[in-house]
Order: C-alpha cells, then structure tokens, then sequence
C-alpha cells in the first residue's frame, strides 16, 4: 500500500472515532497518543476546552522514565497511572478516544490498565 494512501486512511480512522467521542466536565475524554518512542495520556474537557490531567512515558512522576518505550509493558504502567491521576483529580469515569489506532496491542494493554486501577469507561 503507498504511503500516502496508507496515511489518509488513518487520519480518516482518527476523524471517524473523533466525531463520535466528547468529552465533559463529569466524563471527561481520554485521549491517547503513540509516537515511535513514547506514550502519552490525556483526560480532556472538550465543552470548556481544557486538559484536565495528563500522563506521559517523559512525565517527571514516572517512576524509571528512561527505561519506558512505546510498547504494551510500558503501556501498562501508563495506564496505571493515567488512572491514578484522573482518580485523584476526581474523575471517576471517562469516554476512551484510541485516536485512530485499533483496539489491539498497545492501546488495549492500556485501557485495560486503566479499568484494572479503577477508572470506569
């Protein structure tokens, strides 16, 4: 498949699942991202427009940041903390936004993480 297709296909994935999910005050929307290196959560207002908390594999919070990659172990321990900073930010329940990427590997680990610490999706 050429590269550009290939490219178009997932911005048009990402758009897909963005025009379904939103995000508020009481259910704010967990937004993942995977670049080639790192991952990074954040928990977003989409009605006033604002991050509410946000983990990442580069936060200073992690605990052994310079042995964390994009993989499924690293996956969970960012889960893991992604929920525990939305439980101690007050959120309790959020609406998952994969940001285009499919529902295997890296990003189930994570939400499974996430559920397993107490968040409720």
């Amino acid at each position: 498949m050429r590269t550009d297709l290939k490219q178009k296909l997932a911005l048009r994935r990402k758009w897909r699942v963005r025009a379904k999910v939103s995000g508020t005050a009481e259910r704010p929307r967990m937004a993942v991202c995977f670049s080639n290196e790192n991952i990074y959560v954040q928990f977003i207002d989409d009605v006033k427009r604002v991050t509410v908390a946000s983990v990442g594999t580069t936060c200073k919070a992690m605990p052994d940041r310079e042995k964390l990659a994009a993989n499924v172990t690293s996956a969970k321990i960012v889960g893991t903390a992604a929920a525990q900073a939305a439980l101690s930010k007050g959120i309790k329940a959020v609406v998952f936004d994969r940001g285009g990427a499919r529902y295997h590997g890296k990003v189930k680990a994570l939400a499974d993480a996430a559920r397993e610490a107490g968040l409720q999706f």
